[in-house]
């Protein structure tokens, strides 16, 4: 044997190898009922104070907003928007598609009886498409287009 290994002795079952030492992970301590129903009411809505911000700007500045209504539209708007969202994925699914774009999010609404709503959002999201590619060409100076755009 030479200098530099270092010399095994015989195991139980004859092999001269050393068994991996056992790691003993510990048990995950267990999640209370109220725990995951608090993860999930924050996890799921969205936060209070944007519900809040867009909801005072539909009011009078002099009008003052109840908590339970502030939380009230929280839990319907983040469930709607759970809704429709569940509905485009959906589409995206039996698309086979891994992306869900706006166009899917308008079809869902439809699909689910907001046609009204999705008009007007379609009118939004063009918008929204025409300031983004403005946006992307007033930032390009001339010289720094690639081909491989």
């Amino acid at each position: 044997m030479s200098e530099g290994q270092p010399m095994i002795a015989p195991q139980e079952d004859g092999s001269g190898m050393v068994p991996e030492p056992i790691h003993e992970t510990p048990e995950p301590i267990p999640i209370t009922e109220q725990e995951v129903g608090e993860y999930r009411e924050q996890d799921r809505f969205l936060p209070i104070a944007n519900v809040s911000r867009i909801m005072k700007q539909s009011v009078p500045p002099t009008a003052k907003i109840a908590k339970d209504a502030k939380e009230c539209v929280q839990e319907c708007v983040s469930e709607f928007i759970s809704f429709i969202t569940s509905e485009a994925a959906e589409k995206c699914q039996m698309e086979k598609r891994k992306t869900i774009g706006g166009e899917d999010i308008l079809s869902a609404m439809v699909t689910l009886g907001f046609e009204n709503y999705a008009e007007t959002l379609k009118i939004h999201l063009a918008k929204l498409r025409q300031h983004q590619a403005g946006a992307t060409t007033s930032n390009s100076r001339p010289g720094d287009h690639r081909d491989d755009e």
